[in-house]
């Protein structure tokens, strides 16, 4: 369905983690977006980046604020699938570089708890700040390549020659930039995660599973980082606003 404009697609997780088995084995580029409640915000006045989302080869609810328009506007989208939840879902299909090596979470036998059984490709890192994509790869063995610096990054992604890069620069500037240079590296999967580096790497700590199923995640990042409040308010007070009007039309 489109959400003001902007597509979404109704997927849940393992039927997105089927798809990327597909992606990686097709032998061509992919670009999967996150949508949320902020990034269609944003979409509304940025006509290049509507387009780069509407074009992109998949486009996942991410967000509960995305449900709720749905079931506003009487569509079809079953399930949140966050960014940051897919991230750490395919970081933990690979062998950990963790001490205890017995825990399952970091088993490359796990495949996935959603059992798309994704597992032995290699990842590049791209963005982030504080060390963010650093101390991720000194998690997993699957970390190919890492940088925040944005000049050196197509040059590094080639040496690195992973199966998938994900982009932390917040949006729109992340799916922007893989719009416009996916052309000069051959990467089967490129995919923006915004702040998913900041919380993988624990710089800052993910909010409570359960605040995340009842939809409060937002307010656990607020309390957080509350330099977010501009972003907050895009996301729970114009998102809503836009949908009750374009329902009303």
């Amino acid at each position: 369905m489109y959400l003001l404009g902007v597509k979404i697609d109704n997927v849940d997780m393992n039927e997105v983690l089927k798809k990327i088995e597909v992606f990686l084995a097709d032998g061509r580029q992919h670009h999967i977006v996150t949508p949320n409640p902020e990034i269609i915000v944003f979409a509304q006045k940025d006509k290049e980046f509507k387009k780069i989302l509407n074009e992109a080869d998949l486009s996942i609810p991410d967000g509960t604020g995305i449900i709720w328009a749905s079931k506003i506007l009487k569509g079809d989208i079953k399930e949140k699938v966050s960014g940051t939840d897919l991230m750490e879902e395919l970081l933990k299909n690979q062998k950990s570089k963790c001490k205890n090596q017995n825990d399952p979470s970091s088993s490359p036998a796990l495949a996935g708890h959603y059992g798309a059984g994704i597992s032995k490709f290699k990842i590049f890192l791209l963005g982030g700040k504080n060390e963010a994509a650093e101390k991720i790869a000194k998690k997993f063995s699957n970390i190919v390549g890492f940088t925040e610096n944005i000049n050196e990054a197509v040059e590094l992604i080639n040496q690195g020659k992973p199966d998938i890069l994900f982009v932390a620069y917040g949006a729109p500037k992340q799916d922007i930039w893989i719009a416009r240079h996916k052309l000069k590296y051959q990467v089967p999967l490129s995919m923006g995660v915004g702040g998913a580096f900041d919380m993988i790497s624990e710089i800052i700590p993910r909010a409570p599973v359960w605040l995340r199923k009842i939809g409060l995640e937002w307010l656990w990042r607020f309390y957080k980082q509350p330099s977010r409040w501009k972003r907050i308010h895009r996301a729970v007070i114009r998102f809503p606003s836009a949908v009750i009007n374009s329902k009303n039309k």
